[in-house]
């Protein structure tokens, strides 16, 4: 049973492992919702990410011989970083089992804790499907990333410091994998105040949750294939599913094209890096009406590596018309770049990326084919850099803008 006296003891516990993260008030996001909303960011941890509550306490209420036979997870990056860093606190191995699809940064850190790392599957289920074999073939103690509650129970220590510091929070936004975070966050925040509403978030092509709550039992999806990769599980935790049909008010999705814009959001407004699993919170946002609402986004993990941040970076420009690409048809002879180049600076786009080709048709001087990437402001600056270049004749034609 989830008790409030092991909330309190896990409360007091954690702390000497974890950062004091304190609410972010989010001008931005206040502003775009007309609610005073917060940010729990969980993605400054040492771990970069809130598992390591669970992992401690878990690992705290071990016996020295469970923890001397050595400790065995699987995950797909934050709490194999939580095991391998409360491990390393508590003097015994650690072994991590990941899916081979785990960002690289999740992997190395995870080593510099001083785990075993083992890459298997593609996704976590695979990992954790081969991390039991291995414990009961060496003995291992098996640490559950989210279907134990003792770790649910240090997960939701994020709750009863958002009531402390906030204490009148109307909702919660909480993202879901497994299901051991919003266990935790939805029951200690009914135990400390009933009207607090929790809400969980789940991404669209891994919302196990939600297929769990309308079958009425935990039932595995066909595929978690989502960029939030920290939450795609294809099953979510059975201990788990009782105290989300009890304490959770509601479960929203998001597609995986809002994380990217939220991810944009994120850094340009909070200066933050935050992971797509952490950010399912704040895409969220748009579904629920916060107006006159106190709302707190729990931020999950911040750990992305370099290349999908650029990636994400990259996507989210071209998604909100900051950068676009047409295809235009000229002349080949002097002076026609120089027109085009022309009309897109009085227009006051920024020319970033040029090619020519003069083969795209058998007379030359019919035609030669320019693309032409560019910057613009958003949506309403790209249609007036577009009418600018159809008012000179060069009829321009949109086409798929990349970077590379």
């Amino acid at each position: 049973m989830l008790t409030l006296e092991k909330f309190e003891e896990a409360s007091e516990l954690v702390k000497q492992v974890t950062n004091p993260t304190k609410l972010v008030y989010s001008d931005y996001l206040s502003e775009q919702t007309g609610g005073k909303v917060y940010l729990k960011p969980e993605n400054m941890q040492h771990t970069g990410a809130y598992k390591l509550r669970g992992a401690y306490y878990k690992i705290s209420t071990l016996s020295e011989e469970e923890r001397q036979k050595g400790l065995i997870t699987a995950s797909a990056g934050n709490h194999a970083q939580g095991v391998a860093y409360a491990a390393k606190k508590y003097g015994c191995k650690a072994t991590i089992v990941m899916p081979t699809v785990t960002p690289l940064i999740k992997v190395n850190r995870t080593k510099s804790y001083g785990a075993e790392v083992i890459l298997h599957g593609d996704v976590y289920d695979d990992a954790c499907a081969y991390a039991y074999e291995l414990a009961e073939k060496e003995g291992y103690t098996f640490v559950h990333p989210f279907d134990d509650l003792d770790v649910a129970t240090g997960q939701g220590t994020i709750a009863m410091e958002i009531v402390q510091e906030l204490p009148t929070v109307d909702y919660i936004l909480v993202p879901i994998g497994g299901g051991g975070l919003i266990t935790g966050v939805a029951t200690l925040a009914k135990m400390l105040n009933p009207k607090i509403k929790v809400i969980g978030v789940e991404p669209a092509e891994a919302a196990s949750m939600t297929a769990a709550l309308k079958a009425g039992e935990v039932v595995a999806l066909d595929s978690a294939n989502t960029i939030a990769d920290g939450t795609a599980v294809k099953a979510v935790g059975v201990q788990n599913l009782p105290y989300v049909q009890e304490n959770v008010d509601d479960i929203l999705l998001v597609e995986d094209d809002e994380l990217i814009g939220a991810f944009l959001d994120m850094v340009e407004n909070h200066k933050m890096v935050v992971e797509n699993s952490g950010l399912l919170s704040v895409a969220a946002l748009k579904q629920l009406e916060c107006k006159g609402k106190k709302v707190v986004c729990v931020l999950s993990g911040g750990n992305m590596d370099v290349i999908t941040m650029a990636s994400i970076v990259q996507h989210g420009l071209i998604q909100r018309d900051r950068i676009f690409s047409v295809s235009v048809l000229l002349p080949d002879k002097p002076g026609e770049l120089v027109s085009v180049a022309s009309t897109i600076a009085d227009a006051q786009g920024n020319v970033i990326k040029l090619e020519h080709n003069q083969f795209v048709s058998t007379n030359r001087n019919a035609a030669v084919e320019l693309r032409i990437t560019m910057e613009a402001f958003g949506t309403e600056h790209k249609h007036k850099i577009l009418d600018a270049l159809e008012a000179k004749g060069f009829r321009p034609k949109l086409i798929s803008a990349k970077l590379y």
